[in-house]
């Protein structure tokens, strides 16, 4: 990495660009709120953004700053939907249930470009749509029945064959492909500070290096001890803490799999080199098992993301099959240079499903976006916020679970290495 780094953060094409770290002093004092969130991430600050907009008083806590995890980390890319396409949805939960998370999911991006546009948000916003291609007609035909199914449901999509594909992602690599209009792009780090920004201006108190130590269920509400001493009471706490979830609450981080997502970021391309690679500002995930997902940024760099070891990275060599899939996929693009190279966790579930779990009275906990979090999570704040003030008219879409550990959690690493492996021999045979 080139960058100056800023000590709170880890090294990111985004930490070096969000500008000026926020002012969220630790917690030095007890106090009591309405509301007491733990994590300063999308979920846990767009819950805090909506409360505070019904009145609602908050504090939000976080052992580092708001945006230090896979909010600061991500690719970008604001995509709607889940890995289930609509009709996929109604065979598992039943119209009824189906219906209200199909309309909650199909409209998340907005969410996200609605909070920007009411909040001022500063985050090099672009919502030029989401191109899914493929490299296998066998799998095209899947791809024609999901964009099928999204425009029953009235969302702006379409199909794409080869030829337009190449035009519009610069690369001959996929025989076709759909287009979902509702998605787009944005500074990750910067949308997730403005978000804690507007969240502050209403009044929203966030604290940061405030690791939460532990949880006491008292009568008329809860307490959060602080690792460093004081504590705060709230009638309600919501934990959103996603891919860096610890041991707070039993057996949480036992139900997802923190597994690490890759990202490497070229120099900001030459004109006549970034002219022909999404010219039309879409950002791309493929269809394979191990995507690739990758966009442009607004200097115009190409941003290459995808899976990688479990381990946190030791360097350059572990991030070279992305650099790879960069020569692969945009052979004119031979011999560019890599300014930065980062990753980060990634909560994923093992039904593939975002998961709530309301474990006792006055808890909530929301976590596991399988890499669409941007979208997912932004849209679950609002939610939360709804039902936790029980606004008239409004039905929380999301299914409340319980907490399910996943068996053998411990061989997580080994989990994904086989996973890993046997995706990668599928996607070869698609």
């Amino acid at each position: 990495m080139t960058q100056q780094l800023n000590a709170a953060f880890p090294p990111s094409l985004w930490e070096a660009t969000g500008g000026d770290p926020l002012k969220t002093p630790p917690l030095q004092a007890s106090a009591r709120y309405d509301v007491a969130i733990v994590g300063a991430g999308y979920t846990g600050l767009s819950t805090a953004l909506h409360l505070a907009e019904a009145g609602v008083s908050v504090c939000v806590l976080d052992a580092h700053a708001p945006g230090w995890g896979a909010s600061g980390r991500n690719g970008g890319q604001v995509i709607p939907g889940l890995k289930y396409d609509p009709d996929q949805l109604r065979v598992m939960f039943g119209s009824a249930v189906a219906d209200p998370l199909i309309a909650a999911i199909g409209s998340a991006a907005d969410t996200v470009f609605d909070l920007i546009g009411r909040h001022g948000i500063d985050c090099e916003a672009q919502r030029g749509g989401w191109i899914q291609p493929t490299h296998s007609s066998k799998v095209m035909r899947a791809l024609e029945s999901r964009a099928r199914q999204w425009m029953a449901e009235g969302a702006p999509v379409r199909l794409m064959d080869g030829a337009e594909v190449t035009r519009r992602i610069g690369t001959g690599a996929y025989v076709g492909g759909w287009k979902d209009e509702r998605a787009g792009s944005l500074h990750p780090l910067k949308y997730c500070r403005g978000l804690a920004q507007a969240a502050q201006r209403l009044g929203v108190i966030i604290h940061g290096d405030t690791p939460v130590a532990s949880l006491e269920r008292r009568e008329g509400g809860w307490r959060l001890h602080a690792a460093q001493g004081p504590h705060i009471d709230a009638d309600r706490v919501v934990l959103a803490t996603n891919g860096y979830t610890d041991d707070l609450w039993p057996h949480l981080r036992q139900s997802v799999i923190a597994a690490n997502s890759f990202i490497v970021a070229t120099r900001p391309l030459p004109p006549e080199l970034g002219a022909s690679i999404l010219p039309g500002g879409e950002v791309t995930s493929d269809s394979r098992r191990l995507l690739l997902y990758y966009r442009r940024d607004a200097q115009g760099r190409l941003l290459m993301g995808g899976r990688g070891p479990f381990r946190e990275p030791c360097g350059p060599a572990d991030f070279a099959h992305l650099e790879r899939s960069v020569a692969l996929l945009f052979p004119q693009l031979a011999g560019v240079e890599f300014e930065y190279r980062w990753s980060g966790r990634v909560a994923i579930t093992r039904d593939f499903l975002p998961h709530v779990h309301e474990p006792a009275a006055g808890l909530s906990i929301a976590l596991g976006y399988n890499g669409r979090g941007i979208a997912m999570a932004s849209t679950m704040g609002r939610c939360l916020a709804q039902r936790l003030t029980g606004q008239a008219g409004t039905l929380f879409p999301f299914p409340v679970s319980t907490i399910q550990p996943i068996p053998l959690h411990g061989l997580q690493r080994f989990y994904i290495a086989a996973g890993v492996a046997w995706y990668s021999v599928l996607d070869r045979f698609s």
